[in-house]
């Protein structure tokens, strides 16, 4: 019998070994059940050859097409990903509307003697969820935002945090970038849907009762929006503001960005991009910094030019508040310490 999802949670008390997606693998790159294998019923193609002999020539054509082509699909992934799943496996199985390709799929998986079952309306059951999470439902639960100008460690003092039993959203990680001109991490971003994704199946994990504490960051993470509920508390949340010597934000942040010191004509390409905000003679002098290898100065210039100047705009505006905490340095037992003691507080 079909399983109903009537709220994001229901996804992990469901008692099914496996989640498989057996949409194509571009509806699946562009958004899926987080956890959830790709197992493709129809590829790209042949779901777009299936569709297109359904609408312009016979639905019953198209049927007995896809039946073959999922057939020769179902056995490709028997053979293959599927060949070492035991006798009492549960998979749970869906498709885009819960209809014909997971309904197949699970009938062949049935026969075989595996315990498989569909979702209920299939992804988009499960994106109306995710949709209902975050732009029409309110937090769950008290938000504290973890603030300061770049290079101040936002990001490892939520690991220290999350380490000590405090709860955290990862908002950059699941972005897949830090949050400025440097920030990208490999090479794209996922899709705003995935992004949601991976944030309202977070979201649904966390305990009402106690905080979680978020970075600071803009309402885009790169070009991913953050989505109104969270973005709503994230403005009217209490503000911990993180400073640091400079001289450490610099020796931080040649940590935090090692691909764009593996990778110099990226970094000089980026910060060519600053031109329009500091003129030819301030990024020449950047460029050759980082030509020179004198990254720490580089950094430290970036900081003190660059991006202080913007935050302090951007604090003063958003979050005049803040209580502020001063960091010596930013070692891992300064940062532990930090956390620790923003935990006893909170």
């Amino acid at each position: 019998m079909p399983q109903e999802l009537t709220t994001l949670s229901d996804l992990a008390s469901l008692s099914f070994d496996e989640i498989i997606d057996v949409r194509s693998p571009a509806e699946y790159a562009t958004d899926h059940i987080p956890g959830a294998i790709s197992l493709p019923a129809l590829s790209n193609e042949e779901r777009a050859r299936v569709g297109t002999i359904y609408v312009q020539d016979d639905p019953f054509k198209a049927r007995k097409i896809g039946a073959a082509l999922v057939s020769r699909n179902v056995a490709a992934h028997l053979e293959g990903p599927l060949a070492n799943r035991p006798g009492g496996w549960r998979p749970l199985v869906y498709c885009w509307r819960g209809g014909q390709r997971s309904g197949s799929v699970a009938i062949i998986l049935k026969q075989i003697g595996w315990r498989a079952d569909t979702i209920a309306g299939g992804y988009q059951s499960y994106r109306r969820l995710v949709a209902a999470a975050l732009y029409d439902a309110p937090m769950p639960g008290p938000v504290v935002v973890i603030d300061g100008g770049t290079g101040t460690a936002k990001t490892r003092l939520l690991g220290h945090l999350a380490a000590q039993g405090a709860q955290t959203l990862d908002l950059e990680a699941m972005a897949n970038h830090r949050g400025s001109l440097f920030g990208p991490l490999g090479t794209d971003q996922p899709s705003q849907k995935a992004f949601e994704s991976r944030l309202a199946m977070d979201l649904a994990r966390l305990d009402p009762s106690r905080p979680v504490f978020v970075e600071a960051e803009s309402s885009r993470i790169g070009r991913l929006i953050i989505p109104p509920s969270l973005w709503k508390a994230m403005i009217g949340a209490p503000n911990l503001r993180l400073t640091a010597p400079l001289a450490a934000r610099a020796d931080h942040l040649l940590t935090a960005y090692p691909d764009m010191i593996r990778d110099p004509d990226r970094l000089d390409d980026t910060l060519q991009k600053l031109t329009r905000y500091h003129g030819h003679d301030q990024v020449s002098a950047w460029r050759a910094l980082a030509q020179a290898g004198d990254l720490r100065n580089l950094a430290a210039g970036l900081i003190a030019t660059h991006y202080d100047p913007r935050y302090a705009r951007i604090s003063r505006a958003h979050a005049p508040d803040a209580r502020v905490l001063d960091l010596p340095d930013l070692s891992d037992s300064t940062l532990a310490a930090t956390a620790a003691r923003i935990i006893a507080t909170h």
